[in-house]
């Protein structure tokens, strides 16, 4: 499943993560790259361990975390922590698929998920765009600042060169909870049919009481603990 969610940061968290991004340190991308995609990845790296840092790492992640339509197309187990890039005329990030794991210890996260959230308004730079490989082609995606790219983390991606201006995105992994990419697929479709009905029944109806028991259930067959 591939889904872009508008809207995830509002136009003052846009604004603040910007204001917060100018004040970084920065570093050669690379540094965060496996063996391959090393070869291929052309940008810098924010160091996120200064204040700055920290208050925009916290910011962006609360925004991804708590959005109820990613949830629900996820089924988040646990998150990577963020990673902040920008890329400036020249860079770009090359095909590649992402690592398996992600992370080391208590941290290690399976990704079956990758999310891009973009935080530069498209119109100020040239390039960049996110392609990823389906099975219905490639999908090539520059969504305005505040919006999130989903696209499992199997797929075969690649950041397109900037010609001009500058690329700021936050990036990250999710593993999740349903492994089956198909039963999170069909959860996402269920969850959207419970938000519809939801205008129409009251939560004691019948409806919607067999809906919530299905869910469960569905989860408690596909989800692991």
């Amino acid at each position: 499943m591939l889904i872009t969610l508008s809207g995830v940061l509002s136009a003052d968290q846009i604004a603040e993560a910007r204001r917060l991004a100018g004040a970084l340190d920065w570093r050669d991308g690379t540094e965060t790259a496996g063996p391959t995609a090393r070869q291929v990845k052309r940008n810098e790296q924010a160091d996120l361990t200064s204040s700055a840092g920290l208050k925009l790492k916290q910011l962006l992640q609360e925004a991804v975390e708590k959005h109820p339509v990613l949830k629900a197309a996820a089924q988040p187990r646990r998150f990577s922590p963020l990673m902040v890039s920008r890329t400036g005329p020249g860079g770009g990030y090359g095909r590649h698929v992402d690592n398996a794991f992600m992370g080391h210890g208590d941290r290690r996260v399976r990704t079956d998920l990758s999310f891009t959230l973009f935080l530069a308004d498209p119109a100020t730079y040239e390039g960049g765009e996110l392609a990823v490989d389906t099975a219905a082609g490639e999908h090539v995606a520059k969504p305005a600042a505040g919006d999130l790219v989903l696209y499992p983390s199997t797929t075969l991606h690649e950041v397109r060169p900037v010609i001009s201006g500058e690329r700021l995105v936050a990036v990250g992994w999710i593993e999740s909870a349903v492994r089956d990419a198909a039963a999170r697929e069909i959860l996402f479709d269920l969850e959207n049919l419970r938000a519809s009905l939801a205008a129409q029944h009251s939560p004691q109806s019948p409806e919607m009481l067999t809906l919530a028991k299905s869910i469960s259930n569905l989860l408690r067959l596909w989800g692991d603990s």
